[in-house]
């Protein structure tokens, strides 16, 4: 498989504090890759750092052979990453229809019409605020509107944090689909249910760098799960 994503030895945080230090990561296209790790652990640092918005202290990150390690939050949306944000971050005075008005589709396949064929609670939704939808529709708004730029690589932050258990198996199998036609994702997500029904493998983040890589039958190991996470 074809190495989408590199970042090797990487060390970032905020300021001039550390969260994560000598973190390597591989993401080869078409994989779905889980984050995990306990709160505070460093893994929203991470993908912000991915993404742009934060740079790094030290270390590189490569896109499809390219660097991308600091260069602007722009630059690198232009160059195929589109981001999920933690919480959502829907504007809630824009209508839905407003929302993805706002982001003009890049060449592919996800146009305004394919995001709702997708996701189809939107197309009933149109004409509500962002304010008006329950968390559930504003994740997959925040979803279609990532989607609008047709990124190679799509970053998900807690995709699934405060949605009802029917409503979290819902986006998890979207997820699944967009993984199934090609997209790769990196995903950070406390939530074992749901990386063990989307994920090809994971990493956990502990101690500020990678404690380990769990491939999918280790996930169902307690003896692992409680010495990394904590949790059963």
């Amino acid at each position: 498989m074809t190495a989408l994503l590199d970042v090797s030895a990487l060390s970032c945080g905020y300021g001039p504090a550390t969260v994560l230090t000598g973190v390597s990561l591989t993401v080869h296209t078409g994989e779905i890759v889980a984050v995990l790790g306990r709160n505070g652990a460093g893994k929203t640092t991470l993908i912000n750092t991915i993404m742009g918005l934060l740079p790094p202290h030290h270390g590189t990150i490569h896109l499809d052979g390219q660097p991308i390690g600091g260069a602007p939050t722009w630059r690198i949306a232009r160059s195929g990453v589109a981001l999920v944000p933690q919480g959502r971050r829907v504007f809630g005075p824009l209508t839905v229809a407003e929302h993805l008005a706002l982001f003009k589709p890049t060449a592919g396949l996800w146009t305004e019409t394919a995001v709702l064929e997708l996701l189809p609670a939107l197309r009933h939704r149109l004409r509500h605020r962002g304010s008006q939808l329950s968390g559930g529709e504003q994740q997959m708004l925040a979803l279609a509107r990532a989607l609008l730029a047709n990124p190679r690589l799509l970053l998900l932050d807690e995709p699934t944090e405060g949605l009802a258990p029917v409503v979290a198996r819902h986006i998890a199998d979207t997820i699944r689909r967009l993984a199934d036609g090609g997209t790769t994702i990196v995903i950070a997500e406390q939530n074992l249910g749901i990386v063990r029904a989307v994920a090809d493998r994971s990493v956990v983040l502990s101690g500020g760098t990678v404690a380990a890589g769990l491939d999918l039958d280790q996930l169902d190991d307690v003896s692992i799960l409680t010495r990394l996470l904590g949790v059963q």
